[in-house]
C-alpha cells in the first residue's frame, strides 16, 4: 500500500501541470450562472435539468452524472456569492499545493464515487459534499488557516472540519440504518483515500501528543546495570534509526516521538511528529 501510494505521489508530481488548470475558477463561474439564469427566469427548472436524478440517468439523461456540482443554491444571493468565492479560494489553495493533476483527480474522485453509489443504492448525489471534501481537504492541509464564524469570530480551519467529521460519523449510526446513512462517508471517499493517515492533522499536536501518552504502555522495569568506569575509553554515540531533518531529535533521544518520511521532498528525508507538517520541502 505504501509504494502504490508513493507511486501515485510520483505520478502527480511528474504530471503536476497536466489535467484542467483552475478548475474551481470553471466550477465556480458555472454555478453563477446557473444561479443567475434560474433568479431571473423565476424558478427552477434549469435546476431540475442538470441535478442528480436516479431515474432519468437510467432513462438516458447521462448528463446528469457530472452536472449536478453546478447546482450548488442558497436563496440568499449576498450568502451565495460569499459561499462560491470561499469554495474558490479554498480548491484554488488546494491546486496551487498539490498541482493541477492531483487536485483534478482528487475531485473528480469524489464525483465518481457518489455517482456510483447513488446509482447502486437509490441515493441523492449533492454537490454538499463535494463542497465538503474540498473545506476538510484544506483543513487538514492548512489546520492553523483562519475563519470567521458569522464574520465575527476567529476559528481555526481543524476546529470546523473537526465539527463536521464528528457531524458525519454520528449521521453513520442515524436509525433506522439504510443505505443513506453510509453515503456521506462513500461522498467523502476521496478525502480519506487522498489523505489516509493525514486526517489526524485536523487534531492539534499537543492534543496527540496528550492523547498518545493515555494510551502508551509503561515501559517494563528492567534490570539494573551497574557500569565500570573505563578510563580514556571512546564516547559511543547513541543508536537511533530515525533523525528528525529539522530539530535533530532521534527516536533514541525522544523515544515518545513518533517519525515519518516525507514524500514531496526529494529524497528521504526524516522528520518528527512536530514538524511533519511544518516544514519547507526539500526539492
Amino acid at each position: 500500500m505504501k509504494d502504490l501510494r508513493r507511486n501515485f505521489e510520483r505520478f502527480c508530481y511528474v504530471n503536476r501541470n497536466k489535467g484542467i488548470p483552475n478548475l474551481m475558477l470553471y466550477i465556480t463561474l458555472g454555478n453563477a450562472v446557473v444561479y443567475l439564469i434560474s433568479v431571473m427566469a423565476g424558478n427552477s427548472t434549469l435546476y431540475s435539468l442538470l441535478c442528480f436524478n436516479r431515474r432519468l440517468i437510467l432513462g438516458g439523461q447521462i448528463w446528469r452524472l457530472i452536472t449536478y456540482p453546478l447546482t450548488l443554491w442558497n436563496s440568499n444571493i449576498l450568502f451565495m456569492v460569499i459561499t462560491l468565492v470561499c469554495y474558490y479560494s479554498l480548491g484554488t489553495a488546494m491546486e496551487r499545493q498539490w498541482g493541477t493533476a492531483k487536485f483534478n483527480i482528487f475531485y473528480f474522485t469524489g464525483v465518481v464515487l457518489m455517482d456510483v453509489y447513488a446509482l447502486i443504492f437509490n441515493c441523492t448525489a449533492s454537490v454538499y459534499y463535494l463542497n465538503m471534501s474540498l473545506f476538510l481537504g484544506f483543513a487538514t492541509l492548512y489546520p492553523q488557516a483562519g475563519f470567521l464564524l458569522f464574520f465575527i469570530i476567529p476559528v481555526k480551519a481543524w476546529l470546523f472540519a473537526l465539527v463536521d467529521l464528528i457531524i458525519v460519523f454520528i449521521g453513520v449510526f442515524q436509525m433506522p440504518f439504510t443505505a443513506e446513512n453510509i453515503f456521506p462517508l462513500i461522498a467523502l471517499g476521496n478525502y480519506f483515500l487522498f489523505f489516509g493517515k493525514d486526517v489526524v492533522n485536523v487534531i492539534p499536536l499537543s492534543w496527540q501528543n496528550q492523547i498518545r501518552k493515555l494510551f502508551r504502555k509503561a515501559p517494563r522495569q528492567q534490570p539494573k546495570v551497574i557500569h565500570f568506569r573505563v578510563e580514556n575509553a571512546p564516547k559511543k554515540e547513541p543508536t537511533y534509526t530515525h533523525r528528525c531533518t529539522v530539530c535533530g531529535r532521534t527516536d533514541a533521544s525522544n523515544p515518545e516521538l513518533e517519525f515519518r518520511y516525507c514524500s514531496k521532498c526529494n529524497g528521504y528525508y526524516c522528520y518528527c511528529s512536530d514538524h511533519i507538517s511544518n516544514h519547507s520541502h526539500i526539492q
